[in-house]
Formats: C-alpha cells, structure tokens, sequence
C-alpha cells in the first residue's frame, strides 16, 4: 500500500498536479480507502510542506503549487470521503477582516488548513465582525480564522473576538489570527486563542 500512497506524497511535495490525479486514481483503482489516500497522502505531504516552509526550503511559490496540487486530488476525492461519512478535522470559517482586501495570504492559509483535513468556510475580504459572529451561530464552526495585512483593519479582530463573548460563544469557537503587522503579543492582548506568522503554522496550530 506505501508504494501506491507513496506517489501521491511526492507529487504534492513536487507541486505536480498530473501526477497527483493521476496517483489518486491509480489508488482508488487498488482499492485503498478514501480516509487512507487523504490522511497518509494529503495530510501527510502538506505537513512535509509547512515543515520545508517553516526551515526555509520552501517558499511561498512552492507553498502555494503544492497546495493547489494536493487540491486537484481533493477533488477527486472529496465526494467520496463524503460518501463513505469521513468526518474532517474540523470546520473553519476564514476570511479577511472588515477593509481589508488582500486574500493571497488567507487563500494560502486556507488551502493548508485543508490540506490538514479541515473543512473551509471561505468568508471572503472585507469580513465584518457581525458576518465572523452570525457564521459560528449558524455554521457551527470550531475555529475562526482572522486576517489582516493593514495596521488601520488590526482592531477589527478585537471587535470580532468582543462580538463573539458578547454573543456567549466564547466556549464553542477558537479564534486564531495572523497577517504582517500581527504580532503574538497582540494576539494576546485581544484575546485570541493563537496567533499563526505562517501558513504552515496555522494548519499545525488548528490541528493541535
């Protein structure tokens, strides 16, 4: 079995996105599991990927072609991880906060939380701290993740994280957040239940 999953590991690490479809059919043709091909192939490979991010033998570009291969798979498989009733990690609203319009990085982020097995509830930009607050009450997410890459959006982060313990939903939602001018310490000093510098590092964070 290692040698069919195998394939799919290293077509993701390589951003090759034939060669990953076409390793998932090859695997589904052998009969292994939708569970196994998405946790010891996907999962797998895109933690390789944050870890080779995260020691600087990748970069963004490389970040961003791997996960866009590990997508083309996910494809292929989503409708039969749905039809077996394989549960994802978890669910996550994204999104960027209200006036902010920049998306590659949440895009990025949000591609390797689901590579990590999450199911992503992409918000958009421009999120209002209301529209963060009405989805965990109607969406059930377990996770809110916030981003921001202008100093002048920042404080609508804290809006959100007060929005949420004013709505009494403080217990039923982590809240983690990140962009270039988020810091650990303002992370804390909001309120938020983490702070991810990297989008590699937001899928280990969401994971644990």
């Amino acid at each position: 079995m290692e040698q069919i999953i195998a394939p799919i590991y290293e077509g993701i690490l390589k951003g090759d996105m034939k060669s990953v479809k076409e390793s998932v059919k090859h695997a589904l043709g052998e009969h292994i599991f939708p569970d196994t091909i998405l946790k010891e192939g996907f999962i797998a490979a895109m933690a390789e990927v944050g870890h080779k991010f995260e020691i600087g033998e990748y970069y963004v570009p490389e970040l961003l072609i791997s996960a866009r291969a590990m997508q083309s798979g996910l494809e292929i498989l989503k409708p039969l991880l749905v039809a077996s009733d394989v549960k994802p990690a978890g669910k996550i609203a994204i999104g960027s906060v209200k006036g902010d319009m920049h998306d590659i990085g949440k895009n990025l982020v949000g591609m390797m939380l689901e590579g990590a097995g999450f199911d992503i509830l992409d918000l958009g930009v421009d999120v209002s701290p209301d529209q963060f607050v009405e989805c965990v009450k109607t969406e059930g997410v377990d996770i809110i993740a916030m981003s921001a890459l202008l100093t002048t959006t920042m404080p609508n982060m804290k809006v959100t994280i007060d929005g949420i313990k004013a709505a009494g939903l403080a217990g039923s939602v982590k809240v983690i957040i990140g962009g270039a001018p988020i810091t650990e310490a303002y992370a804390q000093e909001i309120g938020a239940d983490g702070y991810a510098p990297d989008a590699g590092r937001a899928a280990k964070m969401a994971s644990n």
